[in-house]
């Protein structure tokens, strides 16, 4: 399948959320608050000029999607950008070839496409600076042998949910990145 047979077999971003089962309420929080900066007209101006669409690999458990997925619909909003979603688990086919260090499935992963369907940037599936952030924290755990490393494990990733939903910062730093990447 070429990327607009791709992007016409997604799902539009409200039947997406209407079909979430988790990390909604995270989604609709950032999505309901953050707010692309006013200051950004030329750049949206720019993006909205080269009529990209956009696919989205994605699935409701992912943390990274819950945080990712809203700041791209409200960039998709400002822009006029057509957003579809597929699950990943049911669109290996293509996830495969979006590989994170050529081995890992990670998600989100944004496909931006041109009308012909020719692929004109990927984003995903962190900022650089919250990857690091993670890596920050998953350095503090202890061994995986150690009897408290999964209970360690398990505070941390609810930590990073909750700045993920809470701290506009990271919002920020999606939303830079992904500039960074359409300028």
């Amino acid at each position: 399948m070429n990327l607009v047979e791709w992007f016409e077999k997604g799902l539009t971003p409200e039947q997406y959320i209407n079909g979430m089962n988790v990390n909604k309420e995270g989604l609709e929080t950032i999505l309901q608050k953050f707010e692309v900066p006013t200051e950004d007209e030329a750049f949206l101006a720019k993006v909205q000029a080269e009529n990209l669409r956009v696919i989205v690999l994605t699935e409701d458990w992912c943390g990274d999607a819950m945080l990712n997925v809203p700041i791209l619909l409200k960039l998709a909003e400002k822009t006029n950008m057509q957003v579809r979603m597929l699950l990943r688990d049911q669109n290996l086919e293509l996830m495969d070839q979006y590989l994170t260090n050529g081995t890992a499935r990670a998600i989100p992963i944004f496909i931006f496409i041109d009308q012909e369907g020719n692929e004109r940037a990927v984003w995903g599936p962190r900022a650089p600076k919250l990857q690091q952030y993670v890596m920050d924290q998953r350095s503090q755990l202890p061994d995986k042998e150690d009897p408290t490393f999964a209970d360690k494990q398990s505070e941390m990733y609810k930590q990073i949910m909750q700045r993920n939903i809470e701290d506009e910062s990271f919002w920020n730093e999606v939303y830079q990145s992904l500039k960074e990447k359409l300028q």
